[in-house]
């Protein structure tokens, strides 16, 4: 194959990578379901350095406590595990939850996932529910919904917008997690 060939066949994929990631991240967007559900899962994601949540885990958790706080569900579950930087997710997520009123007894913490799999796979086992919303960034919708519903009866999913440097690196990735996943029968 000629050099401008390819040249050119790595462009026409980039171009396909970047537009099926603008997709994700255009078509994430979705409302809360009209009627109530047994309970409002937020996706964790990053913790900052000294225990503080991310750009994206606060877009996650402040849209979640504002679906607990318009009824949308009695019950409200944070997943995420510990990465780089402790606590783990869901307890970083479930303190912003309690300075923002939701009374503790609403709350369940599920800190042991590592991935969007063990999230949904470790809700399911903490949290007695069939029907939910899970709340995560626009982006990483489309892969949500299909591996949470392996777990839970009902599956609605709420997109949230995180600021943009990290929504054009996270949404590039999950193309690559779409295959990942796809290709290890988990979609």
């Amino acid at each position: 194959m000629k050099p401008k060939h390819l040249v050119g066949l790595a462009v026409a994929g980039g171009l396909f990578w970047s537009g099926t990631a603008l997709s994700l991240d255009v078509l994430g967007h979705a409302d809360p379901p009209v009627a109530a559900v047994d309970a409002v899962v937020v996706a964790g994601c990053r913790v900052d350095p000294g225990g503080v949540p991310s750009d994206c885990l606060a877009a996650r958790t402040d849209r979640g406590i504002a679906l607990f706080q318009d009824g949308v569900a009695p019950l409200l579950v944070f997943t995420g595990g510990v990465g780089e930087n402790p606590p783990s997710e869901a307890e970083v997520a479930a303190m912003r939850a309690i300075e923002a009123g939701v009374p503790e007894s609403a709350i369940r913490i599920e800190n042991r996932s590592t991935s969007t799999e063990e999230n949904a796979r470790f809700a399911a086992e903490l949290a007695d529910v069939r029907h939910i919303v899970v709340v995560s960034d626009a982006w990483h919708t489309h892969r949500v919904a299909r591996v949470f519903d392996r777990y839970f009866e009902t599956v609605d999913t709420v997109g949230v917008d995180s600021p943009l440097q990290y929504r054009a690196y996270g949404a590039h990735r999950e193309v690559l997690a779409i295959v990942y996943y796809a290709m290890r029968g988990r979609l």
